[in-house]
């Protein structure tokens, strides 16, 4: 890298995946797949926060991963519950704010809405970046309940139909984040699984083999150079390249 000059995006967004595959493939349990996979949480954030990026989004849990068995759903919310909430400390250190995207009511348990809560309360004041948790998340639901929140105040006259646009529309999200510039899903799979949808209108997508628990500071960069490579247009051209 040391002859390349990268390209920081501001939002990186992150599908967590492949926990249970590389537990397969090592002869664990799916258990010890997730336990290894939010081991790796803490590390990769800090390394991602150390290269320039200002907001850290995970898919951690979907509404549709509910559907499980619920002896592996149990375990994620215990790890939710118990394992993240230790991280505050580090956030704090780091001077990162904790954000949770997602419907913070049942099937969420009690326990992990008290320790979500609890993150964001000791970390909203930190300034240097923002990691965005997203736990009971969906990208339909997201939609559904902004459109919600956005009918109630017309209704209510707090704004007129006229004032909608993007950048209102945005502020009724989970939370009022910059658009994602990179995607990246572990494991390979080449899908988005209703994650960020709005969010996701001109990011780039990278689609590494490599699961969850190995994604690591090199493959980070590794994303980081493909990153640089593509060429942005947002729906324009740039006339310095070529182009068909």
């Amino acid at each position: 890298m040391n002859d390349i000059t990268l390209k920081i995006p501001n939002h990186v967004a992150i599908i967590v995946d492949g926990n249970g595959r590389w537990a397969k493939e090592k002869g664990k349990t799916r258990s010890e797949g997730h336990y290894a996979g939010f081991n790796n949480i803490k590390p990769l954030s800090d390394y991602i926060f150390s290269k320039g990026i200002k907001v850290l989004s995970l898919y951690l849990f979907s509404t549709e991963n509910f559907k499980r068995e619920k002896k592996e759903v149990d375990y994620l919310m215990n790890l939710i519950a118990k394992d993240i909430k230790g991280f505050t400390k580090d956030f704090n250190k780091n001077n990162i704010k904790v954000v949770v995207s997602g419907r913070m009511s049942a099937p969420l348990p009690d326990k992990c809405i008290k320790s979500l809560n609890y993150m964001m309360e000791e970390t909203k004041n930190n300034t240097s970046g923002i990691i965005n948790l997203c736990i009971n998340y969906g990208g339909h639901a997201e939609i559904i309940d902004a459109s919600k929140k956005i009918a109630s105040d017309i209704n209510s006259g707090v704004i007129s139909a006229d004032d909608i646009d993007e950048e209102v529309f945005n502020k009724y999200l989970c939370n009022d984040l910059p658009p994602v510039d990179l995607l990246i899903r572990t494991s390979g799979e080449q899908r988005v699984s209703g994650f960020l949808l709005w969010q996701l209108s001109y990011a780039e997508f990278y689609f590494p083999k490599t699961y969850f628990p190995d994604f690591d500071s090199k493959c980070f960069d590794e994303a980081l150079i493909e990153y640089t490579k593509r060429d942005r247009r947002f729906g324009g051209i740039n006339y310095n390249e070529k182009s068909n």
